[in-house]
């Protein structure tokens, strides 16, 4: 009898360490405009084949190509555009407020953009998003963004809408369609099918829209909501970024080597599609798609969304420690605000005169509204919440032991 090799473990490692570039040749990509659109009420089994392929619309040209393209007027793509460097210029200004010790720490969406921003111009009035902390774009894409609340919820000052009681970037917006976000990761994909089977039991039209990054797919709550918003066909769209990294950990440890994280959806019975997330187009076509399929009673979808954290995973990181400098550049999928101003202006919406004067007005609505934020206090000032509100918002009728311990305070 032949001896056999002893038993031995894979441990996946990334394609690429500090000071040696990654080799992006494990991620794997379609042409523009090459994958087929079914329609909305198609069996989840037939969308194997774009679980494992990418649909992509924006070609290297700027062009918009292919069945995915979605028939948009040049004021949404516009609009769409100007949410994504609104994002942008929010991020790098709060990332300096950080470092000013005016809040504890941040966490940037830098190359992520186009995601929320396209998801939220798709979304219907009443939808609710159960986002991850990364998902900012999702509220400055909206006309009614309130970017005051925001920065005063990151300062966690005495006009905090979450009164001090959430952690910075850990914002709720009920109007917004914004769940409160939970800082264990997984349980918004829960949170969110449970949301929709409420929707459909209550006979009403509103679609749920979960988030989950690809690390926090190996979590046992991410399988448990696949297994009922597949049973239940609750409205659901379930939305993996994969961005590469979970904190320092590559995407292959939670599961994406020799396969994709939209297959999960597939194997558990759900209608999936893997989508360049870095394609402003794709990513709204995308989104209009699995609405439609939810709203009309088909079922769940699970998006990936292939994208790439070109910054830190948050004020606590330091990238440069496990992956190349240069990674961000590299990445095959680009930039995507880049990528849709060549768009517009390819479609002459849109120039780079226009692009550096919205720059700069995007900056300045950011400075206005953080300086009308720092008039209610930041971290630095030593301005926190009001005593009393460590009281409120917990009973209906206020317990007798919490009123004497509120008259012992002086509160």
């Amino acid at each position: 009898m032949p001896k056999r090799e002893t038993l031995h473990l894979h441990v996946p490692e990334p394609t690429g360490r500090p000071g040696h570039d990654t080799d992006f040749s494990y991620l794997p990509l379609s042409a523009a405009g090459s994958k087929r659109r079914p329609p909305v009420d198609v069996a989840a089994a037939q969308t194997s084949d774009l679980a494992f392929a990418l649909i992509r619309v924006l070609d290297d040209a700027g062009q918009a190509v292919g069945p995915w393209a979605p028939h948009v007027d040049v004021a949404l793509l516009r609009r769409g555009l100007r949410a994504m460097m609104l994002t942008r210029a929010f991020d790098a200004r709060m990332l300096i407020a950080q470092r000013q010790k005016k809040m504890s720490f941040y966490m940037q969406c830098l190359g992520e953009e186009a995601i929320a921003t396209a998801h939220a111009l798709a979304l219907g009035e009443g939808d609710m998003c159960f986002p991850t902390y990364r998902q900012q774009g999702l509220l400055l894409a909206r006309e009614d963004n309130d970017l005051v609340s925001m920065i005063c919820q990151l300062y966690s000052n005495e006009r905090d809408p979450m009164k001090g009681r959430q952690l910075p970037v850990m914002y709720s917006s009920k109007k917004q369609g914004f769940f409160s976000i939970s800082g264990n990761l997984a349980t918004q994909v829960i949170q969110a099918v449970g949301w929709a089977m409420a929707s459909a039991i209550k006979g009403d039209d509103k679609v749920a829209s979960a988030w989950i990054g690809d690390g926090a797919t190996a979590e046992a709550d991410f399988h448990t909501g696949l297994t009922f918003a597949h049973v239940y066909r609750a409205p659901v769209i379930l939305n993996v970024v994969n961005n590469q990294w979970a904190i320092s950990t590559f995407q292959a440890i939670a599961g994406g080597e020799g396969t994709t994280f939209a297959a999960r959806g597939v194997g558990s019975g759900i209608a999936s599609l893997r989508v360049d997330g870095n394609d402003f187009l794709a990513a709204y076509a995308a989104s209009q798609w699995a609405l439609e399929r939810a709203r009309s009673n088909f079922g769940p979808t699970l998006i990936e969304w292939v994208t790439y954290r070109a910054g830190p995973h948050s004020t606590s990181d330091d990238p440069s420690k496990y992956r190349p400098a240069n990674d961000a550049a590299r990445f095959p999928l680009g930039d995507p605000i880049a990528r849709l101003k060549q768009h517009l202006i390819k479609l002459g919406a849109w120039s780079d005169a226009e692009h550096e004067a919205a720059q700069k007005e995007l900056e300045a609505q950011v400075a206005v509204a953080q300086k009308e934020a720092e008039r209610y206090g930041t971290l630095a000032d030593g301005r926190p919440q009001r005593l009393e509100a460590m009281f409120e918002d917990v009973y209906k009728d206020m317990p007798a032991h919490l009123r004497a311990q509120r008259e012992e305070l002086g509160a």
